[in-house]
């Protein structure tokens, strides 16, 4: 099978298509034949990791310590990148699988990644569900790794109807998911803070207003909220306090230290909240989103598609930060 593989950090350019064993599910795995798989910031963190430092990584040093030695301190321990994917179903090591052969599916490996490559096994009770079938493969592939994360974060978070939300991070993957949901799912009204380049597409997914994260200009609107979402954890609680309302909570799904030790102190002191929140997916929350997706509360818009054998180019695209939307890397025609 052809494989997208890099055996050192750096550029785009280290990704080079490989011919490689097709793998053979064992017991209890189930192996896809893939056609698209999606481009996130964690491939793109994983490629460059040698060069993240733990000032830049936006978690903990204990967690960055951790991914350091899962993905390799001088080289990549894991090859095959890609955890977002869409496919059908090859064959299974276990009877009574509740997928078929040739059943259109879509998943999530996780940091195991293996999806930029033609066929991916993963166990049977793994993230992996039906695909929903009002959507492309391409769509399919671009929805678990935000949706998933999305899912996870809002459903720790207490959200009325009509309440007001600001999510900062509002174009990546994650932020759109989260945008959608809450408009969609939790009848929020909702605003957005992004890149310039991307506030048209922020403006499409339907938030009230949207801001230019490069001027910070939100903080000067005279609105409040009641739920700030900060999806890579950038901003300050002491810079969100004046826009967040009395009994309001600001929401990290990414975190330093500092700002543990200021969700501890808030529990203490004050009425306005930090919640810090990790999140884990699974199948469960997967079938959920797929009844979203049906229901069109939720979708995803491709930007741009590519073959596999422009990976390279596909990376650089979406590190461009000019993408209005999800980049896929296809492997069938």
């Amino acid at each position: 099978m052809k494989a997208i593989i890099y055996t050192e950090y750096g550029n785009p350019d280290v990704l080079k298509v490989q011919d490689m064993p097709k793998p053979v599910p064992k017991d209890g795995e189930v192996l896809v034949k893939v056609h698209a798989v999606a481009v996130n910031f964690g491939d793109i963190m994983a490629r460059n990791f040698i060069y993240i430092s733990a000032k830049e990584f936006n978690m903990p040093l204990l967690l960055w310590l951790f991914a350091k030695l899962a993905f390799g301190i001088r080289k990549p321990r894991i090859k095959v990148l890609g955890n977002s994917f869409s496919g059908e179903i090859e064959s299974d090591g276990r009877k009574g699988f509740q997928l078929q052969k040739g059943e259109p599916v879509f998943g999530y490996t996780g940091e195991k990644m293996g999806g930029y490559a033609e066929y991916v096994c993963l166990p049977s009770k793994g993230i992996i569900a039906s695909k929903p079938s009002i959507v492309s493969f391409a769509q399919a592939a671009a929805l678990p790794y935000g949706s998933l994360v999305a899912i996870n974060l809002l459903k720790k978070i207490k959200i009325s109807k009509g309440q007001k939300v600001l999510v900062v991070g509002a174009s990546g993957s994650i932020g759109s998911a989260t945008i959608q949901l809450l408009r969609n799912h939790f009848g929020a009204v909702v605003s957005g803070v992004c890149r310039s380049e991307r506030m048209d597409y922020v403006k499409r997914l339907g938030v009230e207003t949207v801001f230019d994260y490069e001027k910070g200009n939100y903080a000067q609107d005279n609105e409040t909220y009641d739920i700030i979402i900060d999806v890579l954890g950038k901003g300050s609680f002491s810079g969100y306090k004046s826009i967040l309302k009395p009994d309001g909570t600001c929401i990290y799904a990414s975190f330093k230290t500092l700002k543990l030790l200021q969700m501890l102190w808030t529990r203490l002191t004050g009425n306005r909240k930090v919640r810090c929140i990790l999140t884990s997916a699974s199948v469960d929350d997967l079938v959920l989103i797929k009844k979203l997706v049906e229901e069109g509360k939720i979708t995803a818009v491709i930007d741009r598609s590519y073959p596999f054998e422009k990976a390279s180019d596909a990376h650089a695209y979406y590190e461009s930060h000019c993408s209005h939307g999800d980049v896929i890397v296809t492997f069938q025609k």
